[in-house]
């Protein structure tokens, strides 16, 4: 249904580029089809120092992304897949251009060639990484920042101002503590019209996890409570439905972990008990004390900085207690712990299973914008093609009716709304997903589970105490139903 979708949208481009009377706006068009047929496009947002940078460094594995306040990190900055490392400076005025750059302790410095960060559209990096094939990541700056033009770049880029549409077709929003901030930018990111947000297309991490619990072993779990707790809050949920504790920091050292590293920790975790409680105490101590384990004050703070406090502590216990014998299992542990591995299970889930519908979402709205507003031979005829696609499209429908049915639009039963909210993709878009069964469920399963839950739904569209909305939306579960049992 989807690949039917997508050759609907390709038919329109083309017949648009034929009609198109400007190359400006043959060049829209052009995007637009890029858009489409390439990658996802994710959107990496949050507050000043919410650890972005960390955690898109996390995702790709490689430290590319620079975590100070240069520069570069005033700037949207573009990672995408190529076969050659280049750095891509895209001006508000003027061509596009290649510019050097260079590595500090890994990150990217590019040089802008006199421009301010002001001056800039946005940068795009070429890197060859199989971690960019089914995603192009965007970096942005942080929001609520003290340079009011700053936060200003990423509002443009991904909030629907004005009918624009956003430039990223999904986002994972990093939250340290809800703040009224945070709350007013992913609602400017969400909307119940075409040309908006969805309710499946936002992730919430709650970032620099550890810190929440105060960096004790148990602060993964007291982050992942307090995560549930924000789930919950009905006007965050409508938002953010799923929100992640992630240690961003740990996740990217864990992928990058050294064997010298390894052996440093080795050492801590043999001294004896009662000294490495004291060492521990504090991220001070452990930089400063001059007695000890015969690890230098250099080499504490290098560990400090790759894991943080909470890092060296849990480190430490994994290798004490057995669970760690060597860098290699070390590396496995700290990248579970960290909530990295989970995310990233989320992102296949939610995003990576049903790009080609996030897409086609936003090349759709990209393309109605362009025809309101640009120069076409019978704009009207295409205006209407694409109105019939939008309003046509079951993948649409299902969209729609997850944020009416988050928004409370629609009143159901809390047992029903739960069933309509899964069947409609809310939880992962394959048919076990969607049907509430485990991942390894039979195609037998899954035929019974979807037999079962389209007689349910039939029967409740005709019930007579059903109401129009109720109707409606069991027509629209009916459909995806009947869908799964097609495939």
């Amino acid at each position: 249904m989807t690949d039917d979708l997508s050759a609907a949208i390709l038919a329109v481009l083309d017949q648009a580029e034929r009609a198109a009377r400007t190359d400006d706006d043959r060049e829209q068009l052009a995007e637009i089809h890029a858009r489409l047929t390439g990658p996802l496009r994710l959107a990496i947002a949050g507050k000043v120092k919410a650890g972005k940078s960390t955690l898109l460094n996390a995702l790709l594995g490689e430290e590319l992304a620079p975590t100070d306040a240069g520069e570069c990190t005033q700037i949207v900055t573009w990672y995408a897949l190529d076969d050659r490392p280049h750095a891509t400076l895209f001006p508000l005025q003027g061509e596009p251009r290649e510019r050097p750059y260079d590595r500090d302790d890994g990150a990217l410095q590019v040089d802008l060639g006199g421009l301010r960060p002001a001056d800039v559209d946005h940068l795009e990096i070429g890197w060859p990484t199989s971690r960019l094939r089914e995603l192009t990541i965007l970096d942005t700056p942080g929001i609520a920042s003290i340079s009011a033009d700053v936060s200003a770049r990423t509002q443009r880029v991904l909030a629907a101002d004005d009918g624009r549409v956003p430039v990223a077709d999904a986002i994972l929003y990093l939250l340290r503590h809800t703040h009224s901030s945070d709350i007013r930018f992913l609602e400017s990111f969400h909307d119940d019209e075409l040309a908006h947000g969805t309710p499946m297309n936002a992730i919430g991490v709650l970032s620099r996890a550890d810190e929440i619990g105060s960096c004790r072993l148990d602060s993964m779990e007291v982050a992942e409570r307090v995560a549930k707790r924000y789930e919950a809050e009905p006007r965050l949920h409508r938002l953010c439905p799923v929100i992640v504790p992630v240690n961003g920091l740990l996740g990217h050292t864990a992928t990058t972990l050294r064997e010298a590293e390894y052996a440093l920790l080795a050492t801590i975790a043999r001294a004896p008990a009662e000294e490495v409680a004291e060492l521990l105490l504090t991220a001070d101590r452990f930089t400063s004390t001059p007695t000890g384990p015969p690890v230098t004050e250099l080499e504490r703070e290098h560990l400090l900085e790759r894991l943080g406090l909470y890092g060296v502590r849990l480190s430490v216990e994994l290798i004490r207690d057995g669970t760690a014998t060597t860098s290699s299992e070390l590396s496995t542990e700290l990248a579970e712990r960290s909530g990295l591995n989970r995310l990233r299970a989320i992102l296949v889930r939610q995003f990576e299973t049903r790009s080609r519908v996030l897409k086609a979402y936003s090349a759709v709205a990209a393309l109605a914008d362009l025809l309101r507003s640009g120069d076409f031979d019978a704009a009207t005829e295409l205006q209407a093609r694409v109105e019939e696609i939008s309003a046509g499209a079951h993948e649409f429908q299902e969209i729609r009716l997850l944020s009416e049915l988050r928004s409370g639009g629609i009143t159901l039963k809390p047992e029903r709304a739960e069933q309509l909210d899964r069947l409609l993709g809310g939880s992962g878009h394959d048919p076990s997903a969607r049907l509430g069964l485990g991942a390894d469920a039979s195609a037998n399963e899954v035929r019974e589970a979807a037999l079962a839950a389209l007689t349910s739904w039939q029967a409740f569209a005709t019930h007579p105490l059903t109401s129009r909305p109720g109707q409606l939306a069991a027509r629209v579960a009916t459909r995806t139903l009947e869908g799964l049992l097609a495939g």
